[in-house]
């Protein structure tokens, strides 16, 4: 005999309320207070119970679907490009905690992501499309470069949606950040703190407004501890550019004793370069990353690094759309999360 499917009452049962609360809450019917909403989805979760999904999309006037998108500046683009594009969207730890970040808040909510890669305009046409047809209910943004014209689309469109970093040119759509400035000054300070009297930097592209205020976060906390000369190199955040960042600082300045790089994956290639060069990690040249991704508990030696809590700002930006799509969000917000740096073995 075949086990009938959880129902309302079941999910009422195993949560303690009544069948009349669970559906209010099922059906996203605001004013529900969040303790017991997360009662009723521990309950939810429990039983098994699965909504009619279309059905419930045609009385909340919801997709329930949110999609995420990794967009570029590409015009035209062949395969071969949008393959390395691709490439370099999986490869990249941040990308994955993004995702992480979001379905911690989706997923209880029965709610779910479509990926969308945006490397071309024609590309970022098919996001607006999929938008205005309702087929999802908004979209979070990654943009890869400053330049890029998704965001202004999205906010002339008047479609729900929210971005990761603030926009490099103003656009009426809702951000979350991090105080950048603060993470270069927290590097700055702990290379000072070890006796680093010839730090460096590798830092991320210039035309990227993240790169330009962690530089400039950590040249001015240099400057206030008696430090005004900064050896730079620009890298692309990845690790062959830090490889070859670290390179060029050693052969341009080869008595520098601490580096900071504007990301892990960079921090993992300077390492890479100084053991190669006989340079021991950190007591010839103390190393500090960004990010604090699973880059840093991988390198060798384990990065110190200024933590960039990824997941709790693509909670937050599933937060900012969902409030966005329910009618509650009193117009576009920008939403600033702190750093922390997080000490280990490179410096």
């Amino acid at each position: 005999m075949s086990r009938q499917p959880p129902t309302l009452e079941d999910v009422a049962r195993a949560a303690g309320v009544s069948r009349a609360t669970v559906s209010r809450v099922v059906n996203g019917v605001r004013n529900v207070d969040p303790a017991l909403q997360e009662i009723v989805f521990r309950a939810i979760e429990l039983t098994g119970y699965a909504p009619n999904r279309a059905a419930r999309s045609l009385v909340i006037r919801r997709a329930e679907t949110v999609a995420l998108v990794i967009s570029g500046v590409g015009g035209a683009v062949d395969d071969e490009a949008r393959e390395v594009f691709a490439t370099r969207v999986f490869t990249d730890p941040f990308f994955g905690r993004v995702v992480g970040g979001v379905m911690s808040f989706l997923r209880p909510r029965s709610m779910h992501p479509v990926l969308m890669l945006a490397e071309s305009d024609a590309d970022r046409q098919e996001v607006v499309s999929f938008l205005r047809q309702g087929r999802a209910d908004g979209a979070l943004v990654v943009s890869t470069h400053p330049d890029d014209p998704l965001p202004a689309l999205l906010a002339g469109a008047k479609l729900p949606a929210v971005l990761f970093a603030r926009p490099s040119r103003p656009v009426p759509l809702t951000h979350v950040d991090l105080d950048h400035r603060t993470g270069g000054a927290l590097a700055a300070r702990h290379l000072l703190a070890r006796g680093c009297r010839r730090p460096a930097t590798v830092s991320g592209p210039l035309d990227v407004r993240a790169s330009r205020e962690r530089l400039a976060g950590f040249r001015e906390a240099l400057a206030d501890g008696g430090v005004t000369d900064v050896p730079l190199a620009e890298g692309g955040f990845t690790l062959a550019s830090g490889i070859a960042g670290m390179a060029e600082l050693l052969a341009r300045h080869p008595d520098v004793d601490g580096v900071f790089a504007a990301n892990d994956l960079m921090a993992q290639g300077a390492c890479r370069l100084l053991r190669g060069r006989g340079k021991r990690v950190p007591d010839d040249v103390a190393v500090v990353g960004f990010d604090d991704s699973g880059v840093a508990v991988t390198c060798e030696p384990p990065l110190t690094s200024v933590r960039q809590p990824v997941e709790r700002m693509a909670e937050e930006m599933a937060r900012l759309l969902d409030s966005q799509v329910r009618g509650e969000s009193e117009g576009p917000t920008g939403v600033v999360f702190d750093p922390e740096l997080v000490v280990r073995a490179s410096a």
